[in-house]
């Protein structure tokens, strides 16, 4: 069965920091590009970062630029979104996915991805 499945999120207050990771089973990461996603309560989800499958070139979302570090660590078969200065308007729930086959590059246009895992909760808040 292929999941995806996110954890890490959490209750943290503004300048703090979060790890988010995201485990596969059933299938390997190894080649695929992985994408972040955040969808805020009333909005459209957005895509936050990505990372590509053969180089892992990362690419970020001007909302997020210098503050979020997206990984893959591809022995554990995980990606990891590192949050640093959080602000309130990143409380979203955070969704990884990934395309069902190789792709050159990556985007972080939703309509390219086939996986998703559940989401994780990210309020930030003081």
């Amino acid at each position: 069965q292929l999941q995806l499945v996110e954890s890490g999120g959490g209750l943290v207050q503004p300048g703090g920091s979060l790890r988010l990771s995201c485990a596969a089973s059933g299938f390997t990461l190894d080649y695929l590009a992985i994408g972040w996603f955040r969808q805020a309560p009333g909005k459209e989800r957005e895509g936050v970062s990505c990372i590509s499958g053969s180089d892992s070139i990362p690419f970020y979302a001007d909302s997020v630029k210098g503050r979020f570090t997206i990984s893959r660590d591809n022995a554990k078969n995980t990606a990891y979104l590192q949050m640093n200065s959080l602000e309130p308007e990143d409380t979203a729930l955070y969704y990884c996915a990934v395309p069902y086959k190789y792709k050159l590059g990556c985007t972080i246009l939703s309509g390219e991805y086939d996986y998703w895992g559940q989401g994780t909760q990210v309020t930030v808040s003081s």
